[in-house]
Parts: structure tokens; C-alpha cells; sequence
């Protein structure tokens, strides 16, 4: 049960922020969007943000949902995984990885079916999510296995922008109707 109760999904106003909403998600409102349209700046900001990270990143998809579906496992947030589990093997993630990152920290220590750039990917995001701090080395792998700067850059936000995700969610205890 949320800590706070979602607004209704018929939610018609303001108009331009619940239009928005709606049009990134399709024409719905999930959950969560229903817990965030108790600020509208917010939500609108929102929108915005996770809209350019999902939609107008050169980050992978692959790589993006990896570590989207690690912040969630190492914050226990399980809306955040069922929502992107799926879209983590629609990018082309495999049944063995999606399982190995259900424990980021031990798919790091084992010899789970990842390859360098999600490894470096995953490594960073564990550090990010569990430390803030990140060590030069882990940022440097993660920078070499990677395109470019603004790939390395995007990785980070993602992984910045999906804890705090993680964090609404969890704190307002947010789940699916």
C-alpha cells in the first residue's frame, strides 16, 4: 500500500502536465506518475528528465536498462525491476544476465555472462549506488569500455537519475494497482 495515495488515473488537470505525461507513457498513467502529479512541477520536470534518458540518450538500451534494473535490485525497489526487466531483455539482455543482476555485488565477484562494457557498466553503478564515491579505476574502465565521453557521461546520469527513481519509489512505498 502506498504511503501516500496515488491520484486518481482519470487525473485531468493541469492539462499540459497530464497531456505530457500521457503522451511519454502512451496515453496512460502508471503508478508511479500518479504518486508524482502530487507536484506538478515536479512531475513536469520529471517527465522531462526521464523522457531525455529513456528516448534521447546514444547510451545503449542495453547498457541504459542494465543499469537501471541494478540500482533497483541493490534498493530493493521491485516496481522499478518488474518495469524494466522486460525492457532489458527486449534490448537484448539475456535470461542468465537479468538473473545475475538480482545481486549486482555478486555478479561482480562471479563469472556471470557479461561482457567488459556491462561489467564496467555495472561496476560503476554499484559504486554510484552504494557509495556516491567512485573510484578513479572503476570510472576508468567504465570510460575506455565506451564509445565516448557523452556515453560515459550518459551512464552516469542514468545511473544518478534511476537512484533517485529508486528513491521516490521506495520511500513512498509505490506499487503497481
Amino acid at each position: 500500500m502506498p504511503r501516500l495515495p496515488c491520484v486518481p488515473a482519470d487525473l485531468a488537470e493541469p492539462r499540459e502536465v497530464v497531456d505530457a505525461v500521457r503522451a511519454r507513457r502512451g496515453g496512460t498513467l502508471l503508478a508511479l506518475d500518479r504518486m508524482l502529479l502530487h507536484s506538478p512541477p515536479v512531475a513536469m520536470g520529471w517527465n522531462s528528465l526521464l523522457g531525455a534518458i529513456r528516448q534521447q540518450t546514444v547510451l545503449s538500451p542495453r547498457l541504459r536498462e542494465l543499469a537501471m534494473c541494478a540500482v533497483a535490485a541493490l534498493n530493493g525497489a521491485d516496481y522499478e525491476w518488474t518495469h524494466h526487466a522486460p525492457l532489458f531483455l527486449a534490448a537484448g539482455g539475456t535470461p542468465a544476465q537479468l538473473e545475475a543482476l538480482r545481486d549486482p555485488v555478486r555478479a561482480l565477484a562471479s563469472d556471470a555472462p557479461l561482457d567488459a562494457a556491462e561489467r564496467a557498466a555495472l561496476a560503476l553503478t554499484v559504486e554510484m549506488t552504494r557509495s556516491v564515491a567512485v573510484a578513479d579505476a572503476t570510472f576508468a574502465a567504465a570510460r575506455a569500455a565506451l564509445p565516448d565521453d557523452r556515453h560515459a557521461f550518459e551512464l552516469v546520469v542514468t545511473i544518478a537519475a534511476y537512484n533517485m527513481v529508486s528513491r521516490v519509489l521506495v520511500a513512498t512505498a509505490v506499487c503497481d494497482d
